[in-house]
């Protein structure tokens, strides 16, 4: 199956529910934690041109992943990657992380780019586009973007460990 995936603009705020949908439930499904994001927030990036969106042959939402600024726009974050489940599996994730790299990389030049996951294959895709593991403390400090973790399943991990460490790896791609 061939994919479109280009970066998002007002136009494609009427797929900001059902994506906000898909993260909610792939999160249950797996028992771990996506920060959850209100669709308002999802439009925002949208609109901001802060996010790659992959529509299928018939212009179907297939996958979805935003960048988030943090620390004076120091750090930059890839976030919110969701493959519609009837495409995962595809190399769609593959495509969509290349895209969202090359945009943050496009739009911060001197930023770090960071992310945390608790997905193997997500750690994989990082590493093949230069990311490396690091600890939490070489990631934001940026109160804001940790509060957004508040939402996750495992955030009292999170806080017990004073932000040292969680189940998620922090990855890290510095220029």
């Amino acid at each position: 199956m061939k994919f479109n995936i280009e970066v998002t603009g007002e136009k494609h705020c009427s797929y900001a529910e059902e994506i906000c949908k898909e993260m909610e439930e792939s999160a249950k499904i797996r028992g771990t934690g996506i920060a959850k994001r209100s669709t308002k927030y999802i439009e925002k990036t949208m609109c901001d041109g802060k996010a790659v969106i992959a529509l299928d042959e018939e212009n179907s939402f297939a996958g979805f992943s935003y960048i988030e600024c943090w620390g004076h726009e120091s750090f930059v974050a890839n976030s919110g990657l969701i493959v519609n489940p009837k495409y995962r599996r595809s190399g769609l994730a593959r495509q969509i992380k290349k895209k969202i790299f090359e945009l943050s990389r496009k739009k911060f030049p001197d930023a770090k780019i960071f992310s945390i996951t608790t997905s193997l294959a997500v750690m994989k895709l990082n590493s093949e586009l230069g990311y490396k593991p690091v600890t939490f403390s070489e990631l934001t400090d940026d109160e804001d973007f940790w509060n957004g973790c508040e939402a996750c399943v495992n955030y009292d991990i999170l806080q017990r460990n004073d932000r040292k460490m969680c189940l998620c790896t922090g990855m890290l791609y510095a220029p």
